[in-house]
């Protein structure tokens, strides 16, 4: 800009504006600052809210808007996506598929006559996984509010990934595993996905739900792929070669992709300040519509990890051999992927409560009548396994459309408030396993004589764990349909007003 005097005045046409990014864009330049200089540099318009220029008063960093990549497309955008389904894959997919090792360490000598090794060694999954759940509400305001932590984070979740992994490969005792490839796991796993999570909002605006669902179809890959290919290294080298081959595998996949998982405003121009002040932590129970998806949520993840669980053990009393069994639960995980990445992309265009209901009444349909009534064959556990997969699996992907009217322009209260629906459904993952087997019915061999239903499998063995499932997705429909009637009569009551 060409230096004037004091006195010098400039025409509106002729005016300069230097775009100050004050807070992570959401919607592309939605949330940033103009500033509209005149030639004597003295004096500025705000061209935004009096409370947005109050807010930024401090010494902000500035960069030219020319300078970030694209939003929702370019190099840096997909590039991103492509480690974050990466990081998806990997953080996710070995508890996910824990329960290779878990056979395993069952048949090990040295773990199988320890105290309590059945039921300690069934926790080294679910606790990864639920750590990782429910410690979001913690480190994801935290990654949020302080943008320079997170790429060190994601340096250190790593190598911690990798020693958790290394070092239960040596572990003697059950305690030292839960700990380890537990614990350790979950923490390491965290501190990558957090910044991830974080850093997707940058990146993704309109195509946020498509970004989300490419992300989220890295868990369902990752419970394709991890549980073909950890049996033949177990049975060929061993529980402890196998942890080490799979630790080095994390830090081969990883650290080639981990430049690319970064934001689109650099940290460190941001650092000085923490990041913008987000909105009050506690405004998340104020809000009705998050109020009834948090509702929605809890109902979902109750039932949805059930026949996760529980499927192989059900193809395994309809007398299937360990190969259809396994691929009951492939063909689930393989819907899933499909259906993640679909509704991520009709999310970005359909309202999500509408989007919500159908998939939750479809899949309460398929506990109950595809499981209940159909799956005493093969056939019908697998055409179960397909249906269940595509309408549940995708039902996370579908929080981006809820949450995108609630945040709106605000990434780090977006991030807040998805911290606390992965709160919610970790706890279902971690408290539906233990209800399952309280109503799992305990019969002596499998009785298939009178076999007609899937209801009657095994003696009615599953019946009730049926029944509780298909009631759990009933019962989330019933809450979102009544979230979206009092969400369209505050939207008539609002545009009412507003005339």
């Amino acid at each position: 800009m060409s230096e004037g005097t004091g006195q010098s005045t400039m025409s509106e046409s002729s005016k300069n504006s230097v775009e100050l990014a004050t807070r992570t864009p959401l919607p592309q330049s939605t949330s940033t600052l103009y500033l509209t200089h005149t030639r004597d540099g003295d004096s500025s318009s705000v061209t935004d809210s009096e409370e947005e220029r109050r807010s930024s008063e401090s010494s902000i960093p500035t960069w030219a808007s020319s300078q970030l990549p694209p939003m929702d497309g370019g190099f840096g955008a997909w590039s991103f996506l492509a480690g974050a389904f990466m990081v998806e894959t990997i953080v996710w997919g070995f508890p996910t598929s824990y329960g290779t090792f878990l056979d395993a360490y069952l048949d090990d000598p040295r773990f199988k006559a320890q105290k309590n090794a059945t039921s300690l060694l069934a926790l080294v999954g679910p606790v990864a996984s639920g750590i990782m759940y429910c410690g979001s509400p913690v480190i994801n305001p935290i990654v949020a509010r302080h943008p320079r932590y997170r790429r060190p984070l994601i340096w250190l979740g790593t190598c911690l990934c990798f020693l958790s992994l290394f070092s239960a490969s040596y572990a003697k005792t059950v305690a030292q595993l839960v700990a380890l490839q537990g614990v350790m796991y979950a923490l390491g796993g965290s501190m990558i996905y957090a910044p991830t999570i974080c850093y997707m909002s940058q990146w993704f605006s309109v195509r946020r739900g498509l970004a989300n669902g490419v992300m989220f179809a890295g868990t369902s890959l990752g419970g394709i792929v991890l549980p073909l290919v950890f049996p033949p290294l177990l049975s060929r080298f061993g529980i402890a070669t196998t942890l080490r081959i799979f630790a080095g595998g994390i830090l081969a996949l990883l650290i080639p992709l981990l430049p690319f998982i970064k934001g689109r405003i650099p940290d460190a121009l941001s650092s000085p300040i923490h990041g913008p002040q987000p909105r009050n932590r506690k405004e998340w129970y104020k809000e009705r519509a998050f109020q009834f998806l948090l509702a929605t949520n809890t109902l979902q993840a109750f039932g949805y990890f059930v026949p996760l669980v529980w499927l192989p053990t059900f193809a395994s009393a309809l007398n299937l051999n360990a190969s259809r069994s396994s691929l009951t639960l492939a063909l689930l995980n393989a819907a899933s992927v499909i259906g993640r990445l679909s509704m991520g992309i009709i999310s970005d265009r359909f309202d999500p409560w509408a989007i919500a209901f159908g998939t939750l009444l479809l899949t309460s349909f398929a506990a109950f009548v595809l499981w209940g009534v159909l799956s005493h064959t093969f056939a019908g556990l697998v055409v179960f396994g397909i249906v269940y997969g595509a309408f549940s699996g995708g039902w996370s992907t579908l929080w981006t459309g809820f949450l995108r009217p609630i945040a709106k322009d605000d990434p780090n209260y977006s991030t807040t408030l998805f911290g606390w629906l992965l709160l919610t459904r970790g706890l279902g993952n971690i408290l539906s396993t233990p209800i399952s087997t309280a109503l799992e019915k305990h019969v002596a061999g499998n009785n298939n004589s009178t076999l007609d239903l899937g209801f009657h499998v095994a003696g009615g063995r599953f019946e009730k764990m049926i029944v509780y499932t298909g009631t759990c997705f009933a019962a989330a429909a019933t809450v979102v349909i009544i979230g979206w009637v009092v969400e369209k009569k505050k939207r008539l009551s609002t545009t009412s007003t507003e005339l």
